[in-house]
């Protein structure tokens, strides 16, 4: 189920296992692979306004009608957790203090995580939960390049933006302005973000279209605007997105289908439909 951000997520409350933490304030989402990496939380009153980030490893399912996010931890927990500050990006020696005090998995040690096991080098890692799919004992060399990998990886800079920053971006297509970013839809099975919603009311009034993105050809922080591989006519005779209606299956195959790009779900071959 694909959830928006700005009109579902954002306001929910947090339940911990023993009450209310605070509300989503923000995502953190890695721009290198669009999956939500944590929720800002604004703890309001409780912990007088201070913020936390909260990693979707300990995130239940969303409840539309109680605009609730369970948390699977304790409020003791979070109230000592390490906070952030307002304004200021974070850093990976931040995000290093998080992972050691909750002991959640590392995610930029193997970025393809969304919850399960991850392996390197086909040895189980340990922190990261579930059951391991295969063991073997790993050699010398390869135990060197992983440790390399890992140090390199926890002192680089976390590719994170803020998905409020990011909300009213610009977008252009490669002949020209198509709109700007209205909304997220986020896969909450993954914490993927899934879709950009695009509003094009100042070149098709009261038109909203979603685009991938994996069709996101580049992202200028400096210039505010995401640049797509489609052009104009492409955007324009896509599938029309409502807010009033789910996305099912249906619809999203004929969206893929439109731009004749190989779906998520599927197989893919050189970026061609199979179906």
């Amino acid at each position: 189920m694909l959830w928006r951000f700005e009109g579902e997520l954002r306001g929910y409350s947090l339940r911990a296992t023993d009450g209310e933490i605070g509300t989503v304030k923000d995502l953190y989402f890695d721009d290198a692979h669009w999956t939500v990496r944590y929720v800002i939380v604004d703890t309001g009153g409780w912990l007088t306004g201070r913020q936390v980030l909260i990693s979707p490893y300990v995130l239940g399912e969303p409840d539309a009608d109680c605009r609730e996010l369970p948390v699977s931890l304790t409020r003791a927990k979070v109230k000592d957790s390490p906070g952030i500050e307002e304004d200021r990006p974070v850093s990976r020696q931040h995000e290093t203090m998080l992972r050691d005090y909750y002991d959640w998995p590392a995610y930029w040690a193997a970025p393809g995580w969304v919850g399960a096991a991850p392996t390197m080098g086909g040895a189980y890692m340990p922190g990261f939960g579930g059951v391991p799919t295969m063991q073997r004992p790993r050699s010398r060399v390869v135990e060197e390049v992983e440790d390399r990998l890992i140090y390199q990886q926890e002192h680089a800079d976390p590719n994170l933006r803020s998905a409020q920053e990011v909300g009213g971006y610009r977008i252009e297509a490669t002949d020209g302005a198509i709109g700007h970013v209205e909304d997220f839809l986020i896969d909450a099975s993954g914490w993927e973000v899934r879709y950009l919603i695009v509003d094009t009311r100042n070149w098709l009034p009261g038109r909203k279209v979603i685009v991938s993105p994996g069709w996101v050809k580049e992202i200028s922080w400096d210039e505010n605007r995401v640049y797509l591989d489609l052009s104009r006519e492409e955007v324009q005779n896509s599938p029309e997105y409502s807010a009033d209606a789910r996305i099912d299956r249906a619809y999203e195959e004929r969206l893929w289908m439109h731009y004749r790009r190989a779906p998520y779900w599927g197989e893919e071959s050189q970026g061609e439909l199979r179906w």
